[in-house]
């Protein structure tokens, strides 16, 4: 056990967000999910939704049908140990219906633990539910290929497009699906396991558009759900997500234990392309902790692992970001960057770029070269960075993005002293910037 988590779990008693919903005089309700979940006894609320669920082919909780006080909007998805499409449900209600929990979802400090905390047995959990339709692999196999389209869309047009179109198949499809009778366990493990990386999808969604508190619960439910699952590596890939969400919001205070936890559930356990991606973000931990001798040892390690194993097949879920050395290089050129090592991650960020097929991933291969460009910029070489800016510029182009309406409003005021001077480039630079955020 890490030896912050004792003082975590103290903290979290104390914590209102990590209060189950429904509190005093209205128990949580637990509903099937396959093998997940209880039923609440006596002819209740979840009872009644569950029967009418099955009766008219659509999922229903007791709030839809007046038969529960709505959740309170501050605890939703918070919580682990019940069903996760219960969770998730008013979450995709409240995303359709636009109110006001998309925005003011906070992002918590003591929530980015939780999976580490989550330990309770799923053994006693009710048979596959019953229903209608008989899930097979067909139907796996269906929603794998609608999430990667999703992804794909994601990563060419920006997290803001398709996005409630995502919120609507996983609502409507998905949920429906995970609650079916399977041919097979195996077919369950795999639905569920489709399941959570389209949820880990809306969560990188809402990452992207800013909403970094409903990008969290996202991110625990899709690690509920791989969990539920029973995917080797699977819920560690979600801790590593969510480690990466804390260090970009300069919240590290978890991030170590959470990404040594994810490696630790894959390490000798999957393929070495899908190990080299934890790796990498124990590495980055590493070096945001200050220790630079394990953090270089480790991203070495990373780098290695990339061609020790270049021909095995590299599971669905770890393809979030595209190919696996992209990834690396890209996590790398941080790692090298917070240890004050600019050339070597320049050449990094470099390397990444060009480890993505040609017209693929618009916002990352742009957000690399940013990140490439400040660093240029960093060592006076304001030509070359203004070359690359122009080429993220490129990149950018249709993508719907907050991160990349971010990125280049960043760069508009890391060149206004430039501008006060005359240098040409980067007046040029700041019209086509202003352009940019004009049409964003």
């Amino acid at each position: 056990m890490p030896t912050w988590l004792p003082m975590w779990l103290k903290l979290m008693s104390h914590c209102p967000l990590a209060a189950p919903c429904g509190g005093a005089g209205h128990p949580r309700l637990w509903l099937p999910l396959g093998r997940v979940g209880r039923r609440k006894e006596g002819p209740g609320g979840g009872s009644i939704a569950v029967a009418l669920s099955r009766r008219l082919g659509r999922l229903l909780t007791p709030a839809d049908l007046q038969l529960a006080p709505p959740e309170e909007d501050d605890s939703i998805g918070l919580a682990l140990g019940g069903d996760p499409i219960d969770a998730l449900l008013p979450m995709w209600r409240f995303e359709l219906d636009r109110r006001r929990f998309l925005t003011t979802s906070a992002y918590s400090v003591a929530a980015a633990a939780l999976p580490l905390s989550y330990v309770q047995e799923i053994a006693d959990r009710t048979a596959a539910a019953r229903s209608r339709q008989t899930v097979g692999m067909a139907e796996v196999a269906a929603v794998r290929d609608m999430v990667r389209v999703f992804s794909e869309m994601d990563e060419r047009h920006g997290g803001q497009h398709g996005r409630s179109a995502l919120v609507q198949y996983l609502r409507d499809d998905v949920a429906p699906l995970c609650r079916g009778r399977f041919r097979t366990e195996e077919l369950r493990q795999q639905m569920l396991s489709a399941a959570s990386r389209g949820v880990h999808l809306l969560g990188w969604k809402s990452y992207d558009a800013g909403q970094q508190g409903l990008a969290q619960r996202y991110y625990l439910q899709s690690y509920a759900l791989a969990v539920e699952s029973g995917v080797t590596g699977q819920d560690g890939f979600v801790m590593r997500t969510m480690a990466m969400q804390g260090l970009k919001l300069h919240r590290p205070e978890h991030c170590l234990g959470l990404a040594e936890t994810g490696l630790n559930r894959a390490k000798g356990k999957v393929d070495a392309q899908t190990e080299s991606l934890f790796r990498v973000v124990h590495a980055h931990t590493l070096a945001k902790a200050g220790r630079r001798r394990a953090a270089l040892a480790e991203a070495e390690r990373a780098s290695s692992l990339l061609t020790a194993g270049p021909g095995d097949e590299v599971p669905f879920w770890a393809l979030a970001w595209g190919p696996p050395a992209a990834s690396v290089y890209s996590r790398n050129a941080k790692v090298y960057e917070t240890l004050g090592d600019h050339q070597t991650a320049a050449e990094h960020y470099g390397r990444a770029a060009g480890a993505r097929p040609a017209g693929t991933y618009a916002r990352i291969v742009a957000l690399d070269l940013v990140a490439s460009a400040e660093i240029q910029l960093k060592r006076g070489q304001i030509e070359q960075a203004c070359t690359t800016w122009n080429r993220a510029l490129d990149h950018m182009d249709g993508v719907r993005s907050a991160r990349t309406r971010k990125a280049v409003t960043r760069m508009r005021g890391d060149l206004t002293r430039f501008r006060a001077r005359g240098v040409r480039c980067t007046a040029e630079l700041d019209e086509r910037a202003i352009d940019f955020l004009a049409s964003a």
